[in-house]
């Protein structure tokens, strides 16, 4: 990986084998450009709920290796199902462990979105905007212009990487994700 590889932590707000989001985070990594190098965090369903009597050294180990990929990273890419209108908790939690410490956790700073996929006919629009408006708070700087919402019911029998429209548009905000790299908040 040379010096001018961007590195985009993707976080999966689904721990299901079968995921459409995962798949999505697949031809996220998949479809990115040569310098771009995508990464999707495993692990998360290892990570204990957010606890500041839990955020001492030595960190737990899954604590650890969220932050230090998150860390390592240029940019995050939240892709996220919606459960009960909102992200699912493992999201959350996950945000909030790499919020830490205050005022300078491993998201500060950094160009940060949301995209997913879920049942609803309103494609998961709930989910991003609460993973957004929480990654904001955070201190990451939400990369207005990604949006790729799913209505799994649309696919039918088809996989993600089946339908050209759909990978167009998750290439496109890998993309737009990529440009806010190294530019000025």
């Amino acid at each position: 990986m040379s010096e001018n590889t961007t590195r985009i932590a993707v976080l999966v707000g689904s721990l299901r084998a079968g995921s459409i989001n995962r798949e999505l985070a697949e031809v996220a990594a998949a479809t990115a450009p040569e310098s771009v190098q995508v990464e999707i965090v495993e692990g998360l369903a290892a990570v204990p709920f957010y606890n500041e009597d839990l955020d001492v050294e030595p960190l737990d180990p899954a604590v650890a290796d969220l932050r230090a990929a998150i860390d390592a990273a240029d940019a995050v890419l939240i892709v996220t199902p919606e459960y009960n209108g909102t992200m699912p908790a493992v999201v959350k939690n996950a945000i909030d462990w790499a919020s830490r410490p205050y005022g300078a956790g491993a998201l500060k700073g950094k160009p940060v979105a949301a995209i997913g996929a879920s049942l609803g006919r309103y494609a998961g629009k709930w989910s991003q905007d609460d993973a957004r408006k929480s990654l904001g708070v955070a201190g990451g700087r939400v990369v207005e212009s990604v949006e790729v919402g799913i209505a799994t019911s649309e696919l039918g029998e088809r996989t993600v990487s089946q339908v050209p429209e759909i990978v167009e548009q998750v290439r496109g905000a890998v993309a737009d994700l990529t440009s806010a790299v190294g530019v000025a908040a």
